[in-house]
């Protein structure tokens, strides 16, 4: 992640393609389940943006690797009709009116495509040989980018056999080459750590890219930037001056077609040791040195040992139940297609955070995150502690609006604070109101799904917005306990929410007894 600041300007600033400062090196990109849901949806429409873009370089090769057979030709095509069909469509990740069949070109001017098994030998050597081709036609400079968008039970096998097959050897290479993985990494503590033992034996961590598309939203990175490029925020970002943080990522959305993949995994697996947790970790950070990725990745895994394992008490789960949204009926999560009947996997999360240092002793992170809720959001709200009232010990208390810092990361980006002023009139009647920014207001900003920055960055070689081992099983060790006394303790009230609620009568209960309430979504 770059960091450029220059002077606010009232006036929306459009981005500036074509900055040759920003273009990526020559490279090789390999996507691992080339016909996969996630190459069409997110990958290649973000590379198609950042072509659009100019961000990527002039010499560029992408080679796809699937166990389906087919001609370079085809999943080219292929993945065209994808974005054709979504342009037309709507709804979807890929913003566009059409098609810049231009940049559709540069993209794709030197594609080709690798059959094969994941777990075969066989595969790595046709790779070899398509990248050696590749190469050789756009004179890339032995760089590679290699991107797992699999299933995450072939990260281990994948690695182990580009490994095995010299691909990440730079010295052989003449370049650098790189590994993405994507998330789950790890389904708890003990298997983060083995995927992380098996990995670093064939990568150094500095070829490993754990991708989060959180932390590619810009919402999420602007965090670092109004924390620490404003110097009125940073006296009052601490226990003295904040009662408590709460962070929500609502869906709207069920489980629909992946059952299977939800069931083993949950709301908690699913959600809170990558994403929910990168939020917590860009929010209650200490300052970095500086934005170097060592730096700033230091300061996350700091924090993360600072927080206390989570006890039975600091968490509670939930499971939708058949209801409805916008006054469409939905059925609940037992009725889902490949879902258990009895099934008691938790759609919905809800813990209390404690965090042991200076800075943030006393002041507890609410987290909730949840299917079916009523609306999407995600937000982080900081509520700022209360001032003496003497002077208006005669208003009412609901007249005395609470100060809250709303950080809005979904689906309207934008922060609003709100405060106490005085009502029009004769009387010192208080109201609460609030100042809002919102990036549209200010920024033009082109049509983005989240991956662009962060496929930029593993192609300068920026780990800034990347996990790092030490961070990964950090988040698991905090969970660990809860996913322990789960384990052992099978839910009696399920299912407990209906969908479109704001969640189950325990999560509300957590907060009242701390005196506390959650805002409404």
């Amino acid at each position: 992640m770059s960091v450029d600041l220059h002077k606010a300007d009232p006036t929306p600033a459009p981005n500036a393609p074509g900055d040759p400062d920003r273009t990526a090196p020559n490279c090789t990109m390999v996507i691992f389940g080339a016909g996969g849901d996630l190459t069409k949806r997110l990958v290649v429409p973000a590379l198609y943006n950042l072509a659009k873009a100019k961000q990527l370089p002039e010499a560029f090769a992408l080679i796809g690797v699937d166990l389906a057979e087919k001609t370079a030709e085809a999943w080219r095509d292929g993945l065209h009709q994808y974005l054709e069909d979504a342009v037309k469509g709507g709804g979807g990740e890929f913003e566009a009116k059409s098609i810049d069949e231009a940049a559709w070109a540069r993209l794709t001017r030197n594609v080709s495509y690798v059959q094969g098994d994941l777990t075969k030998p066989d595969t790595y050597q046709h790779l070899a040989d398509a990248l050696e081709i590749a190469d050789g036609k756009s004179a890339l400079g032995g760089n590679a980018l290699f991107y797992l968008a699999v299933a995450d039970r072939f990260f281990g096998p994948a690695v182990d056999q580009i490994g095995a097959a010299g691909l990440v050897d730079e010295d052989k290479a003449g370049g650098w080459r790189r590994v993405v993985i994507e998330k789950p990494f790890g389904h708890d503590l003990a298997s983060a750590k083995a995927l992380d033992a098996r990995i670093l034996t064939v990568l150094r961590e500095d070829q490993v890219y754990r991708i989060d598309h959180f932390l590619g939203k810009e919402t999420v990175q602007n965090i670092m930037a109004f924390r620490f490029g404003n110097g009125m925020f940073e006296p009052l970002w601490n226990r003295d001056r904040i009662d408590h943080v709460q962070i929500t990522v609502s869906e709207t959305v069920g489980v629909e077609a992946r059952g299977k993949f939800y069931e083993p995994t949950g709301a908690l697996r699913d959600m809170v040791p990558n994403h929910v947790f990168q939020l917590i970790a860009m929010t209650a950070m200490e300052p970095p040195t500086s934005f170097d990725a060592d730096d700033v990745r230091a300061k996350k895994a700091e924090l993360f040992g600072a927080m206390h394992a989570l006890t039975p008490e600091d968490v509670v789960r939930g499971q939708y139940k058949a209801g409805s949204i916008g006054g469409k009926p939905l059925v609940g999560y037992r009725q889902e297609p490949d879902v258990d009947a009895q099934s008691t996997t938790e759609t919905y999360i809800a813990m209390r955070l404690r965090i042991d240092n200076w800075r943030w002793a006393g002041v507890p992170f609410y987290l909730r995150t949840g299917k079916r809720m009523p609306k999407r959001s995600t937000e982080i709200a900081i509520r700022f502690k209360e001032a003496p009232y003497s002077l208006f010990r005669n208003t009412p208390v609901d007249k005395l609006g609470a100060n809250w810092l709303i950080i809005q990361v979904q689906p309207d980006e934008g922060i609003r604070l709100s405060f106490n002023a005085k009502r029009p009139g004769t009387a010192m009647d208080l109201d609460g109101v609030a100042l809002d920014f919102k990036y549209t207001d200010w920024f033009k900003q082109e049509p983005a799904i989240g991956y662009e920055t962060l496929i930029y960055d593993c192609l300068i070689g920026d780990a800034t917005l990347f996990q790092r081992a030490d961070q990964v099983e950090g988040a698991w060790k905090v969970v660990q306990p809860a996913l322990d006394d789960w384990a052992a303790h099978a839910p009696t009230d399920f299912p407990n929410y209906a969908a479109g609620s704001p969640g189950p009568a325990v999560a509300d209960d957590m907060l009242r007894r701390d005196g506390r309430e959650w805002r409404g979504i």
